[in-house]
């Protein structure tokens, strides 16, 4: 099947396969982001989207939270036109992976689609089928070491939200389903549709940070309570000051000696590692979202410079800050 680059007028069915023990935020994340563009369309006549929920069977799909859904059909005799097919995961892929019938099916699913992709671990699903094999991916960040050591032909991206390789896409932990599928309403429908959608969800069109799944604040909530628990939130809002660890130790109350051994036990990186994530974190936000010059970015992060700038770039993502701001840099608004 010849794959049109550009998407047509008519209503596009998107299919979720789901199957008892899924992840319902798998499933209802990226349902409700494809069903908005349709509710705020209301006064066209054809409708952007139609989504058809599958499962071995039709009918009840109770997933691992114990929430019940209803699938509309069986993806053993489902032979509508379907233009994107996404993947949901679950805490245990399995009987799934080994359901031949299915990987079958997946294969044959990939050419007849526009778009197939995966939520989560269903990343698993799709590389057992072959889908993966000699491409880029990504999948939960607990899972990411697994999916590569399973499947060495895949490129497994352990920092992204969602993956886009051809056709193919997969997508991170559970909510990164939203984010890919509001990339995909963005394709499809542009950028003020997507943002409407955004919008009415209460979610970034575009996650700070961009790529990471798993950013330094996020990661300083797991020492909330310890001993550098204050210093941690107080780093976040002065992290693009000058500071060095002996600044930083008397603002935790702590000797050099001391604070450096107890940030390393409690974060699992070094004060310097630390602050340059955060700083580095400060940097994608301003080349993603605004015009500035590199050495302006720099210095608004706490940088030295666009060299030192370059560099922390090219150690934590392996890209230049241009070839950054190149690729994800949002305009409009």
């Amino acid at each position: 099947m010849k794959r049109n680059k550009k998407a047509t007028q008519s209503t596009r069915t998107i299919a979720l396969l789901s199957f008892d023990g899924v992840a319902a935020l798998d499933i209802t994340g990226p349902y409700e982001v494809f069903s908005l563009p349709t509710y705020l369309a209301q006064d066209k006549a054809v409708p952007p989207y139609r989504i058809v929920l599958l499962a071995d069977q039709p009918g009840p799909v109770r997933s691992s939270s114990g929430l019940s859904l209803i699938a509309d059909a069986s993806w053993r005799n489902f032979h509508n036109t379907v233009d994107t097919l996404l993947i949901c995961g679950g805490p245990d892929m399995t009987a799934l992976q080994r359901d031949q019938k299915l990987l079958t099916w997946l294969r044959t699913m990939a050419r007849r689609t526009r778009r197939i992709g995966s939520i989560c671990t269903g990343a698993f699903l799709l590389a057992e089928a072959g889908l993966l094999k000699n491409r880029r991916a990504t999948t939960h960040w607990r899972e990411v070491a697994r999916l590569a050591q399973e499947y060495q032909s895949t490129t497994v991206e352990s920092d992204a939200i969602y993956v886009k390789d051809d056709h193919v896409y997969t997508s991170a932990g559970i909510t990164a389903g939203m984010d890919l599928a509001l990339a995909l309403v963005e394709e499809d429908l542009g950028r003020d549709v997507a943002l409407a959608v955004a919008r009415m969800l209460v979610l970034f069109l575009k996650r700070p940070g961009g790529q990471s799944q798993f950013s330094t604040q996020l990661q300083a909530q797991a020492v909330e309570g310890q001993r550098l628990a204050g210093l941690l939130s107080w780093l976040a809002d002065h992290h693009h000051e000058s500071l060095t660890v002996e600044e930083m130790a008397a603002q935790a109350g702590m000797s050099p000696r001391t604070f450096a051994r107890v940030f390393v036990a409690e974060t699992g990186d070094t004060p310097a590692l630390y602050l340059e994530k955060l700083r580095l974190e400060h940097a994608v936000r301003l080349l993603e979202t605004t015009g500035t010059s590199l050495d302006m970015t720099a210095q608004a992060c706490g940088f030295t410079g666009h060299e030192q700038l370059r560099r922390a770039f090219q150690r934590h993502k392996g890209i230049t800050p241009q070839a950054y701001r190149q690729r994800f840099q949002r305009t409009g608004c």
